[in-house]
């Protein structure tokens, strides 16, 4: 039986196969390496990753697709909402080579989302890490990169398809439009770059925007921060992006006692991530 793409669930599929060959080339899958999909949906990336992997997990929400997708024996299903999913837990089960069918999904929701200022608790890392890819539902791409950037730790790197005009803001350079919370945000902990622009038409049914693919690897050394105060710092900056810093940050700032040197008369999108960071741990308990 077809399966209907499902608008609560963001479907929409990929169907070209010269821009899925391409994203697989981009990937460079390599036999016996520990991948999780998320978002499989009908498997069209799905079936080459896992011919060059030999064994794939996938994190698949609609019950309907999980159900398709345990029949091929490559592959382990963790039906639930990603959301929700223990990346940390789940790299374990993977680097350790036992079956991770139908787990469980692990806590990580009890805490206010990063975006608005808080983190969850630091997870203990393995030593080997996962790689992980998918099409991303749009409505919810920002919640899933705030979730895996909590599990970084144990993710060797990861491919997305995103909203294009997404995946500007996350790679965007200082003093440009595309600019902002969001730059900011992932920039601190990863090395990001577009590799691979995707039109609508490539998915069934084809969405209403452009699409792409963004590359994301953790740097190796990321600068120690406390996370809720870089959180909070950036979420104030751009409160009001059109004002200078001195009408946001600085009453921010002085509220902490801070004496040292940054110049706010800029506006936040003038401000490098660099000095972002190095703000925070000036400021932070």
């Amino acid at each position: 039986m077809k399966h209907l793409p499902r608008k609560r669930f963001g479907q929409h599929f990929l169907s070209d196969s010269a821009i899925i060959d391409a994203i697989v080339q981009a990937i460079a899958p390599q036999p016996g390496e520990p991948m999780v999909e998320i978002g499989p949906g009908l498997a069209a990336l799905t079936q080459p990753l896992v011919e060059r992997l030999g064994h794939l997990t996938v994190v698949e929400l609609d019950r309907d697709l999980a159900v398709r997708l345990r029949t091929h024996p490559q592959l382990e299903v963790v039906e639930s909402d990603v959301l929700k999913v223990d990346f940390t837990a789940l790299a374990e089960r993977l680097c350790a080579g036992v079956q991770v069918r139908d787990i469980a999904a692990g806590p990580s929701q009890g805490d206010v989302s990063p975006l608005g200022g808080q983190r969850p608790a630091q997870r203990r890392s393995v030593g080997a890490r996962i790689r992980v890819v998918g099409n991303l539902p749009y409505n919810i791409s920002s919640p899933i990169l705030f979730h895996l950037l909590d599990h970084v730790d144990v993710v060797q790197d990861q491919h997305f398809m995103l909203q294009k005009e997404v995946i500007d803001r996350m790679v965007a350079q200082p003093a440009t439009a595309d600019y902002g919370r969001l730059s900011v945000m992932l920039q601190w902990r990863y090395a990001m770059e577009n590799v691979l622009f995707v039109p609508p038409e490539c998915f069934d049914p084809p969405p209403r925007v452009d699409s792409a693919v963004v590359r994301m690897v953790p740097l190796a050394q990321p600068p120690a921060i406390d996370f809720r105060t870089y959180s909070d710092l950036v979420q104030t900056s751009f409160s009001q992006r059109r004002k200078i810093l001195r009408n946001t940050l600085g009453k921010w700032l002085e509220a902490r006692g801070f004496s040292g040197e940054f110049d706010l008369q800029r506006r936040a999108e003038e401000v490098p991530v660099a000095e972002y960071v190095s703000l925070a741990q000036a400021v932070q308990p």
